[in-house]
């Protein structure tokens, strides 16, 4: 199985109106609640994939509730682990009109000392059986900034190869704990490394302790500097849509290719035809399947010249 940590989990609620007018009030056409936070979104896509997926992190309160109500509907198992505070929301609001969206996002529950205790109990005992770890987000209040660099060594520890995908100070640490994989986007990139060229903070980075490293490059698709090689993956044309969850989509398929022992190009190739269908999905942090199936065929994956 493969396991998703999303210590900062969301209940996401997306609302489709005709077009965004600031200081207007709006008629919303279509509401959308499902669980949400990175790791759980990087879940639903692998289990529609048909993997074997478990979700760990935090739940708490009447929010927390009703995420792990429209979990259970789904193939993923849920091993989250109860807090006192209430797990947060985050509010998408996808303007019909031009299909842009705006991102409301509240902070989560303070996590105790004890809740964090219960938390690394239960993902040491996940680990036992997992394939792969993919660690997802952002802290939320109360968790130390090291603790995905505790995690990546946990994962290490019992030879489960460990994604890291987050951000700031979090990431700083947990690069130099040295994951098999790290996913940062270019803002991200360029505050750890302090370069916005992308092959030369991709390989920045992964002179800082990443096994291999993969920068979203948006529209462009994805960069990877691997001990196999360096290459750039492309949709065939670029892709316009909500790009709502589309990160996470491409940590899904990295984590796909990589328990299936697929080579680099192929990993590559199924990231960016995943991250341009949730991109053509009209529902945020879904994939279009039969998008998926028409572009993976057709991604332009080159090696680059280091």
């Amino acid at each position: 199985m493969i396991l998703t940590v999303t210590l900062n989990t969301a209940l996401d609620l997306t609302y489709r109106v005709p077009a965004l007018v600031p200081h207007a009030s709006h008629r919303v056409t279509q509401v959308i609640e499902r669980p949400g936070g990175k790791g759980l979104n990087v879940a639903r896509v692998l289990a529609a994939l048909g993997h074997e997926t478990v979700a760990t992190g935090f739940a708490g309160g009447a929010t927390g509730a009703t995420l792990r109500e429209h979990l259970a509907a789904t193939p993923v198992r849920d091993e989250l682990v109860e807090t006192a505070g209430p797990t947060r929301r985050t509010v998408a609001v996808v303007d019909a009109a031009t299909g842009d969206t705006t991102q409301l996002n509240e902070p989560g529950p303070a996590v105790t000392p004890a809740e964090w205790t219960a938390f690394r109990t239960r993902f040491t005992e996940l680990l036992d059986g997992a394939r792969a770890v993919a660690l997802c987000g952002s802290l939320p209040p109360g968790i130390h900034v090291g603790a995905y660099a505790e995690l990546v060594r946990l994962a290490r520890a019992a030879a489960v190869p460990v994604l890291l995908d987050t951000s700031g100070e979090p990431l700083r640490r947990g690069i130099a704990a040295r994951p098999d994989l790290v996913k940062p986007n270019a803002d991200e990139l360029a505050q750890l490394t302090g370069s916005r060229e992308p092959h030369r903070a991709t390989r920045d980075a992964r002179r800082r302790g990443a096994h291999a490293v993969i920068s979203s490059l948006g529209p462009e698709g994805l960069l990877a500097a691997t001990p196999e090689g360096l290459w750039h993956a492309a949709p065939p044309t670029p892709v316009r849509g909500n790009p709502t969850g589309a990160g996470d989509s491409a940590v899904a398929g990295l984590l796909a290719g990589l328990v299936d022992g697929a080579p680099w190009p192929e990993r590559l190739a199924r990231a960016v035809a995943l991250s341009a269908a949730t991109v053509l999905s009209p529902v945020a942090g879904e994939f279009d399947t039969a998008a998926y199936a028409d572009l993976l065929p057709r991604v332009k994956v080159t090696e680059e010249t280091p």
